[in-house]
């Protein structure tokens, strides 16, 4: 929206650059600082910062990955229960239960799937790793030095721990996810409203495409829908609903994502983790999955 036509924007709106912001009436009455709340989401780190946690942190965790044919069925499945122990600078991972089907490993006891591998890569320390720490400050993503499968890991880890941010890497979509950038940001509604959120009073920030979109436009849309919940006091990170897809004629994906967080001691952590997507890249088998991360008996060592 143009500086000219913020003489014209409801009440119920509020214009943060050129940008306008529909705010229900429960925000209105809340006198929320909504500049400052749109600028707090746009350099929010804390999501992150709650999945690098748990690389300080001890933990117990509950897996179900589960590979499917294009009629839900599934062809493998994992089930597992982990428990991530820490110590001296270091973490490592005891597998205390585990039952498989279909082909969800090789002979070599490694995964058959891109989708469990990159669900590996996120929650499974297959080695004791040292020398991590949960800072986010003064990291970044990088595939410097990386190719095939841990190209793939760190591209995934910038879709899921930075929805909303420029990825650099990924052909073809690059800027079409910075949504609070202008270019991108002139595609979608943005939105805030208030409500309780298992308990918790949250505002609630959401995402999504202008239903008036040409076609050409709805050709640069990637992120379907974005919601995030935040803590009306402490400002935390609650949970976060997002839909991805893209089709790039090499590739292409559909992935849907839900992340309810809790609070260890003065640390945000993630609690469950759901997740059911569709993967193709060209030249290998199109992959239909969806998993559920269950986290718990946090400890700190």
């Amino acid at each position: 929206m143009s500086q000219q036509d913020t003489s014209h924007v409801k009440k119920d709106s509020a214009i943060i650059g050129n940008k306008a912001v529909t705010l229900k009436e429960v925000v209105v009455r809340s006198n929320l600082n909504v500049p400052a709340f749109i600028n707090r989401i746009k350099e929010d780190t804390t999501f992150y910062k709650a999945f690098r946690n748990l690389k300080v942190l001890g933990y117990t965790a509950l897996n179900d990955i589960r590979m499917v044919d294009k009629s839900g069925e599934p062809v493998a499945t994992l089930y597992s229960r982990t428990i991530q122990q820490t110590g001296k600078g270091c973490r490592w991972m005891n597998t205390v239960e585990e039952q498989t089907t279909g082909d969800m490993y090789n002979k070599k006891h490694s995964f058959n799937y891109y989708t469990a591998e990159m669900y590996a890569g996120l929650f499974f320390a297959r080695d004791t790793i040292c020398g991590e720490s949960n800072i986010v400050k003064g990291t970044s993503f990088t595939m410097e030095g990386k190719s095939g499968i841990e190209k793939h890991k760190e591209q995934l880890k910038m879709l899921f721990f930075n929805p909303g941010k420029k990825i650099p890497g990924i052909p073809f979509i690059g800027n079409k996810i910075a949504i609070f950038e202008e270019e991108a940001a002139a595609l979608y509604d943005f939105s805030i409203d208030m409500q309780e959120f298992k308990g918790e009073m949250c505002y609630i920030f959401k995402v999504i495409p202008r239903d008036n979109l040409s076609k050409s436009e709805k050709d640069q849309i990637v992120i379907n829908e974005m919601t995030t919940w935040f803590n009306v006091n402490t400002w935390d990170i609650v949970a976060r609903n997002y839909d991805l897809s893209y089709n790039t004629g090499f590739y292409n994906f559909d992935v849907h994502m839900e992340v309810e967080m809790t609070k260890f001691e003065d640390l945000i952590v993630p609690r469950v983790l759901r997740y059911y997507g569709g993967w193709n890249v060209i030249l290998k088998k199109r992959e239909r999955g969806l998993f559920t991360a269950t986290l718990f008996d946090f400890n700190r060592k």
